[in-house]
């Protein structure tokens, strides 16, 4: 699941490779190139290795974030999570002095640790945070994927009114005027995304990383390369480890033939460290039922009560995640919380860890105020970690998610569903699933489907079976 970019780059039907394939990897994009020329004369004495690992680690954000692969016919005007290269090598002009060298071994350069692409822009915008501030930054939430930092790569919110479903469990009504196989323009409110008959995203690669998805209205129904399947949705988390490969589909079946079918959804990737980039590949089920709540009352006794998906909080323990995720690490710090807050509600997020990576997705809601900073409606606030943050919520109801962690501080070589160290472990990537599509495909289409009587269940691929509830 992911944007139309993130599937863009594979083998079609007919077995050719079609845009965005392993070619576009031959050479680094043209502004790449230029970028370390362009410091040089604007006098920025940052080593080259940390030019190229910055513009490259901006070019993997653009993929992701701006719908577009990157290839070697960018444009010199191309931009990388919505800077220009001259905001760009405004936010490098910090960077430690050092002599100027080749940048010929940029596949090895690794990303600072103690930089993120939001600070990065945050500098380059001279938006330097208060001394005594909890929040770093504040910016709009923007189109989809949303903005992430590591040790996140991604994160999308489906909200899609679907109408009745038909006998084939896709809209009842006509799809005339849809881009059908690529439809995300939410006519009507809806989308099919990939699908043709059932809304959603049928047979796709991943490697390299996690998904992580949290499904709060509606149904998902989830095939695998390995024999793998399962349905799940309504408060259920399905946490997939995608490591050394998998293919798998993600439809969403219309079951309701006589009231709409709301679908909302988050899905998050969460990046594997190189040594559990080849793990091996399988789910976890994380039913409504095993996912605690966290609700405090303010003085007024208004709630704010937190879903505790990943990390603890308060009383509340999460599940424990797959065991090579780095959610798994004892250190990791990761969290992966929704908030819900009454009109009205204060609550105050206690600290993390030090060094900790936190964002606050103010996803909807009217207006809040996050230690003591008014923020409106669909904004991003990246907090300091170590400092406790008083929220205070306006007049309705706000939802949230919170996405913490501290970062794996290695390289991020992404080029659409594969999300490696280096380039060369990309297009082995390509060429692995060319060879062997990671497994096979043993459903009768790209897109199955169970039936519409069908419950919550799942069906691993050693074949035990868990039923929720």
């Amino acid at each position: 699941m992911g944007s139309t970019a993130a599937l863009a780059p594979m083998a079609g039907r007919d077995g050719r490779w079609h845009e965005g394939g392993p070619a576009a990897l031959a050479a680094p994009p043209r502004w790449l190139r230029d970028l370390v020329k362009r410091a040089v004369r604007r006098g920025i004495r940052a080593p080259a290795t940390t030019i190229c690992s910055r513009a490259r680690t901006y070019a993997t954000a653009s993929a992701a974030h701006h719908a577009r692969v990157p290839t070697t016919n960018d444009r010199d005007d191309d931009r990388a999570e919505g800077l220009t290269r001259r905001d760009l090598l405004a936010g490098l002009a910090g960077t430690s002095l050092t002599a100027m060298a080749g940048c010929d071994n940029h596949d090895s350069a690794p990303r600072d640790p103690g930089t993120t692409a939001s600070t990065t822009a945050r500098n380059a915008r001279n938006e330097a945070p208060m001394q005594d501030d909890a929040v770093l930054s504040v910016k709009p939430l923007g189109d989809m994927p949303w903005e992430t930092l590591d040790p996140f790569l991604f994160c999308v919110h489906h909200d899609d009114a679907y109408p009745a479903g038909n006998a084939q469990m896709g809209p009842a009504t006509s799809l005339a005027g849809r881009d059908i196989g690529r439809d995300f323009a939410g006519k009507d409110g809806w989308r099919m995304y990939h699908g043709d008959t059932i809304p959603g995203f049928p047979q796709h690669p991943h490697r390299g990383f996690e998904t992580v998805t949290i499904v709060r209205r509606g149904l998902i129904d989830h095939s695998d390369s390995l024999g793998a399947t399962a349905r799940f949705g309504g408060g259920d988390v399905q946490w997939l480890t995608a490591g050394a490969g998998i293919v798998h589909s993600e439809m969403f079946p219309l079951v309701d033939r006589d009231n709409p079918n709301p679908l909302e959804l988050f899905q998050i990737w969460l990046n594997l460290p190189r040594a559990s980039k080849f793990a091996e590949p399988h789910f976890s089920m994380l039913w409504r039922e095993s996912i605690p709540t966290h609700v405090e009352r303010d003085g007024q006794g208004r709630a704010t009560t937190v879903t505790v998906i990943a990390g603890d909080l308060g009383d509340a323990r999460a599940p424990a995640p797959p065991p090579k995720s780095w959610a798994a690490q004892a250190t990791s710090d990761v969290a992966i919380w929704t908030v819900d807050m009454a009109p009205g509600a204060t609550w105050t997020l206690p600290p993390a860890a030090p060094g900790t990576h936190r964002a606050l997705y103010f996803f909807r809601g009217t207006d809040l105020t996050v230690g003591g900073r008014a923020v409106g409606p669909k904004t991003l606030v990246e907090l300091r970690p170590d400092r406790a943050v008083t929220l205070v919520n306006g007049g309705e109801a706000s939802e949230l998610l919170v996405l913490q962690g501290r970062p794996i501080g290695e390289p991020v070589v992404q080029h659409g569903p594969f999300v490696m160290n280096t380039r060369a472990e990309i297009q082995q990537a390509f060429a692995d699933y060319q060879r062997t599509r990671f497994g096979g495909w043993p459903w009768p289409s790209d897109g199955p489907a169970h039936a519409p009587t069908a419950g919550r269940f799942a069906i691993h691929a050693d074949g035990r079976k868990e039923t929720a509830g």
